[in-house]
């Protein structure tokens, strides 16, 4: 279990009153953000989505961290499969301790297969909004850290570090934020390195942007 595993481990009520409510085809899933490989540490009601205890958090990359539909820290109604092609309603909510810092995600899974036959009674109810994901570059990557390397090798390519201004650098830092690279431990330290500044300097650059944004798109701290 990761450092964040008690924490998260405080909504296993949440979980249990969910999945206890709508039934057994209701599957909710636990994830320590902190420990990638062997993220989920708790699941009820598994009904065969993968995500068992144990496992980690690979499909939250691309269907969660890099999804344009993620707002106010929500990805809601996409779909995923079971291995026996059972097509299932998805919702993940991160979870944020009082810092600010994203240590968690809340994930429920609805198996609609049953469903689908009445899909005309029924369509608000079993409704997805977005078809899965085009395969991307990296999506087949072994561990996190292909991930984030790919990300950075993709944002600076091209370009010489030492002759990239303060101005391109914050670019490059407000885009590896929008898709959510620094909700993986280490991936801060790594940007820094990358770009050739300081820890320090790249929590200003966070700092400054998002007091440039809105006051409600730029609330809470930096995720570090």
């Amino acid at each position: 279990m990761g450092k964040y595993g008690e924490e998260v481990k405080r909504y296993i009520p949440i979980a249990n009153a969910m999945a206890q409510t709508f039934g057994r085809h209701c599957e909710v899933v636990l994830h320590d953000l902190s420990s990638p490989e062997s993220s989920v540490i708790y699941a009820a009601n598994d009904h065969g989505t993968g995500k068992a205890i144990g496992q980690s958090f690979h499909h939250l990359i691309t269907q969660v961290l890099l999804s344009q539909k993620r707002q106010n820290d929500v990805v809601a109604n996409y779909r995923t499969e079971t291995e026996d092609g059972r097509t299932i309603k998805s919702t993940t909510a991160l979870i944020r301790n009082a810092k600010g810092e994203a240590i968690g995600a809340f994930c429920i899974h609805i198996d609609i297969q049953p469903l689908v036959g009445t899909r005309e009674f029924i369509h608000d109810f079993i409704r997805i909004d977005e078809e899965p994901l085009e395969r991307q570059e990296g999506e087949g990557m072994q561990n996190v850290w292909e991930f984030v390397e790919a990300m950075i090798a993709q944002t600076i390519s091209g370009k010489e570090v030492a002759q990239i201004d303060k101005n391109e650098k914050m670019q490059i830092v407000q885009f590896m934020d929008q898709k959510g690279v620094f909700l993986i431990k280490g991936a801060l330290e790594k940007v820094a390195a990358e770009l050739n500044i300081s820890k320090v300097t790249l929590y200003s650059y966070l700092d400054e942007l998002r007091r440039s944004q809105t006051p409600e798109a730029g609330a809470g701290e930096p995720n570090r």
